[in-house]
């Protein structure tokens, strides 16, 4: 019964995060290197790294073969998000509905994660594109059968208004923690690249240990957390598509996805860019993207004690808002980078870290709330719990952004490289999403679900 229920304690909030440095690890490998492994830019290629598939624009003139391959895992990957969704929500195992399935999925979805970069051909080859193809679509899927169950349990394992800020602000430092040791990667194998030879081996050893690490993270949650002891659970009975369906009945979720895609979209093309803005717009040593991403991070965590004391105050839509203005303000600079500015090179990559650091902080925290508010309103007005297929749409959008931004990035890159015009127009392309992002969330009918759950 529900008074038989444990709250979650401060240790278990933490053991609960650790699982989300897991995954975001994994997941910043493929978003952060994906890009600049299988379609290098020519300082990175003066550096010592390979073609491994072919270059270009050479589908339809327009697509590049590492573009393809991204979008179409992606439609894949939007597939099997309710259907994995849908299985959690309606699991009647012993474990609880969403421990299993994160357990079973944490091993395949690190192996893949390594196997992306191990291309079987030694050289540029097709036989390595589809190989590409096979592990992303392996890794999506994966990740899929990971983090819709763990995003599930935060409305779930979130009691109240301020456990669920506990638990959101947790994960968004051992989210952008996770992010930080991805970006780490060019200092690891750097250093490694002495003892293996040479560039490639280097990657993949690096890329092989932090994998590790994150496998190890996603299985904290599993092994310290016992689900029934902290949900009421209750499967729901309904087919995947009529889960998805009913969900998306929701006006204020349907603005919410919306929002967020355009959110996804813009932070994935910055941060996927961001190693070539560093090499081919300030003209600094490849390594120089880490620091910064450190920095950025490092700075970010200043913010997150006024995020959670003005959020009662302001709520959670204001801050988003202001969130998404100064994204656009710092992608508009990002996209001057260079002579344009009466700065060092140097400098202009610490004052972009100065300007995103509070964004960073404030997407970092209050999204994942807001789908949290969102499930538990519809739950009490529909008397159905689907907090698993509303953190399947919500990991879907944040797939279609990232496939989205794989496709335009890998595009925009091939204009000019040498003047690095393709990085520029990303940067401002980024500045623009946000933008819509804004608009949209803007729509977003915070005073209804605030006054269906009763805050104030």
């Amino acid at each position: 019964m529900q008074n038989q229920l444990k709250k979650l304690s401060t240790g278990k909030v933490w053991c609960f995060a650790v699982g989300q440095f897991g995954w975001s690890v994994l997941s910043a490998l493929i978003s952060s290197w994906l890009v600049n492994y299988y379609q290098p830019d020519p300082a990175t290629q003066a550096a010592g790294q390979p073609i491994f598939v072919p270059q270009g624009r050479v589908i339809f003139g327009v697509l590049t073969v590492l573009g393809a391959i991204t979008a179409a895992g992606r439609i894949f990957d939007a597939v099997t998000d309710p259907f994995i969704a849908s299985r959690s929500d309606r699991c009647k195992s012993k474990d609880g509905r969403r421990i299993p399935f994160m357990r079973a999925a944490a091993i395949p979805f690190a192996a893949s994660c390594v196997l992306t970069f191990w291309s079987p051909v030694a050289g540029e080859s097709l036989l390595n594109a589809l190989f590409l193809f096979v592990m992303l679509m392996l890794f999506y899927f994966f990740m899929t059968m990971y983090c819709t169950p763990y995003n599930a349990l935060i409305p779930e394992l979130g009691a109240d208004q301020k456990t669920r800020m506990a638990i959101s602000t947790a994960i968004s430092f051992t989210y952008i923690a996770g992010m930080a040791v991805a970006y780490l990667a060019p200092v690891i194998w750097g250093a490694l690249q002495g003892v293996t030879g040479d560039r490639v081996s280097a990657i993949r050893l690096t890329f092989t240990l932090i994998t590790l690490v994150g496998c190890v993270c996603m299985f904290v949650p599993v092994f310290t957390i016992r689900e029934r002891d902290y949900v009421e659970i209750h499967p729901n009975e309904s087919s995947a598509w009529g889960s998805l369906s009913a969900t998306f009945r929701n006006r204020d979720f349907r603005l919410f996805v919306a929002s967020d895609i355009a959110y996804f979209l813009g932070i994935t093309m910055f941060q996927t860019a961001l190693p070539f803005f560093v090499t081919s717009l300030l003209h600094l040593e490849e390594s120089m993207s880490t620091l910064y991403f450190v920095l950025m991070t490092a700075l970010s965590l200043i913010f997150y004690l006024p995020v959670n004391k003005l959020t009662p105050k302001f709520g959670k839509k204001r801050i988003i808002l202001v969130a998404f203005c100064i994204f656009s303000v710092s992608f508009i600079f990002t996209a001057f980078f260079g002579e344009a500015l009466p700065f060092p090179p140097a400098v202009q990559g610490f004052i972009l870290c100065v300007l995103a650091s509070p964004a960073q902080a404030i997407f970092g925290i209050l999204p994942q709330a807001v789908v949290a508010d969102i499930a538990e309103c519809d739950a009490l007005e529909t008397h159905e719990n689907r907090s698993g297929m509303f953190f399947a749409a919500r990991t879907f959008a944040f797939k279609l952004g990232q496939s989205v931004a794989m496709l335009l990035v890998t595009a925009f890159a091939t204009i000019h490289p040498e003047t690095g015009l393709g990085y520029r127009i990303t940067a401002i392309a980024a500045a623009a999403v946000c933008i819509l992002g804004g608009v949209l969330f803007l729509m977003y009918n915070e005073k209804k679900v605030y006054a269906r759950l009763g805050i104030r």
